[in-house]
């Protein structure tokens, strides 16, 4: 099983995404990534944001964790969201660095309509409407994850 560590900025009600283009779809995706070998989560989170968006964040407690179970060729994926905030800086996409296409705010209210990796956008809006706590969500589907929209490489 893979790890995937990422943060979730909020600034005035909407939330930093990076926007990635797979086949004739778009997915949404957490600034985060595979930790490198011998580092910690919220180290892998500071750099990946460093070199993805040349911006220097804060990592806070975690929100939300949760699995996507592999399938044929694919690991299954350990998903760990921590909440965070951008301490310097303003996020501009490196694209020498990513293969996301754009960096996007989006609505936390419209989060549960996008195609999200990992798809946690009703969670994160009862964490943020309801007061709810943080939580092991299990296994986390991905309704529209099809096989054009999945990389070789993550």
């Amino acid at each position: 099983m893979r790890c995937r560590p990422a943060i979730v900025i909020m600034e005035n009600d909407h939330v930093l995404l990076m926007r990635y283009q797979f086949g004739s779809g778009m997915v949404y995706n957490f600034p985060g990534g595979n930790p490198d070998p011998g580092e910690i989560f919220t180290e892998t989170i500071i750099r990946e944001c460093r070199e993805e968006l040349a911006v220097e964040v804060e990592v806070g407690k975690l929100l939300l964790m949760g699995e996507i179970p592999g399938k044929e060729d694919k690991k299954s994926a350990l998903h760990i969201l921590f909440e965070g905030s951008i301490v310097s800086g303003i996020p501009i996409l490196q694209a020498h660095e990513t293969t996301a296409q754009e960096i996007c705010w989006i609505p936390i209210s419209q989060l549960a309509s996008l195609h999200l990796y990992p798809n946690v956008g009703v969670a994160l809006q009862d964490l943020v409407f309801l007061q709810k706590k943080g939580e092991y969500v299990g296994a986390i589907q991905q309704p529209w994850w099809i096989r054009p929209y999945i990389r070789s490489k993550e």
